[in-house]
């Protein structure tokens, strides 16, 4: 996926909108909150605003689709420095540069080719969301069990734990069911001016005849060594900071909370992983447009090869854009899935 799933952010109320890759995920985190409000009978501010998990899914899927759509430029320079030197002579390349870049989109391209490949990551939110929230629910349930962990609800490592694994869990299962989607989205956003694609159904069609079905499936050994992690450092990394911060300034607003903790949550989460979601990117692109292969030795053999070629720099090409995304997509989901929330909420009675 494109390890999208690199913010996470959890709503007071409780709901958490995740935005890896591969965007925003409603995650069961969220319905951990409602149940503890529900066991302990404790009035909330949020109540009203409370609602079913059908309600959650669209929520956070449109949510994370606007996000997509609004954060979409950044996303596609991503991707365009990523691929830069696949098949060009390194030593030709010049820094990347964000201006640079997004002018040349705009004068060869155009204006709405920013958006390239968005209407298929906009098709690939909903399911990613709700395969990513029943599959938490579940592990998170398992782990519990099987683990009996249930008595020590109270005790911060074991949440951790289930956190950290459930959510890796989660976006590994999520990452494999959507993900030729995701190659179909980076194959449309990474064409320049030449088209060689002309739209989803049409990818679709040519890589399986082309590459055959298994085609759709190119890089997806980065992709579940890369999502698991990204989610799984997300989850843990924003419940640290957010019990940390409130346990100092309890009395401080829960958004400035959610987006500054689901900020550094995803930017810790994009370090980590960006070499990975870049060999991914890569893998995805391999024979596209009939293009000779470049990477023939596999996930480890394409590390080797891009260190070799662009040295441990390489690795974090465009990695910027991707850090400029994080903040405004946090902010954009947080304030659509309040919004959203509260217009799909029956009004209750005080």
């Amino acid at each position: 996926m494109k390890m999208e799933a690199r913010v996470g952010v959890v709503v007071e109320g409780g709901q958490r909108a995740l935005n890896s890759a591969h965007g925003s995920v409603v995650d069961a985190g969220t319905r951990k909150f409602l149940q503890q409000q529900q066991n302990h009978n404790k009035p909330s501010m949020h109540q009203q605003s409370q609602i079913g998990t059908v309600q959650q899914l669209l929520a956070g899927g449109i949510a994370g689709a606007f996000s997509k759509t609004c954060t979409a430029p950044l996303a596609r320079l991503t991707i365009l420095f990523q691929v830069q030197g696949m098949h060009s002579d390194v030593s030709t390349l010049s820094k990347p540069c964000i201006w640079r870049e997004a002018s040349r989109i705009v004068n060869e391209e155009g204006f709405r080719a920013f958006w390239k490949g968005n209407l298929v990551t906009i098709a690939h939110r909903l399911p990613y969301s709700s395969v990513n929230f029943y599959a938490y629910e579940n592990y998170k349930s398992w782990l519990q069990q099987f683990l009996g962990l249930k008595n020590l609800k109270g005790s911060a490592s074991a949440d951790l734990f289930v956190h950290f694994v459930g959510g890796g869990l989660a976006g590994i299962t999520a990452a494999s069911a959507t993900y030729p989607l995701d190659l179909v989205r980076t194959r449309l956003a990474a064409q320049r001016s030449t088209m060689y694609y002309t739209g989803i159904s049409h990818a679709f069609r040519t890589i399986c005849r082309e590459e055959g079905f298994w085609g759709l499936y190119k890089g997806l050994g980065a992709t579940l060594l890369g999502v698991g992690p990204s989610l799984a450092i997300s989850f843990s990394v924003y419940e640290s900071l957010r019990s940390f911060w409130q346990s100092r300034r309890p009395n401080d607003s829960t958004v400035i909370v959610s987006l500054a903790c689901g900020s550094l949550s995803g930017i810790a989460s994009s370090t980590a992983t960006f070499p990975l979601d870049l060999v991914r990117r890569r893998m995805q692109l391999e024979g596209a447009g009939g293009r000779a292969r470049v990477y023939t030795t596999g996930l480890f053999g394409t590390f080797r090869h891009i260190i070799k070629s662009e040295g441990l720099r390489g690795l974090y090409r465009g990695i910027l854009p991707e850090y400029y995304k994080v903040v405004p997509g946090v902010g954009i989901v947080f304030m659509t899935y309040e919004t959203l929330k509260m217009l799909l909420s029956p009004v209750r009675s005080s």
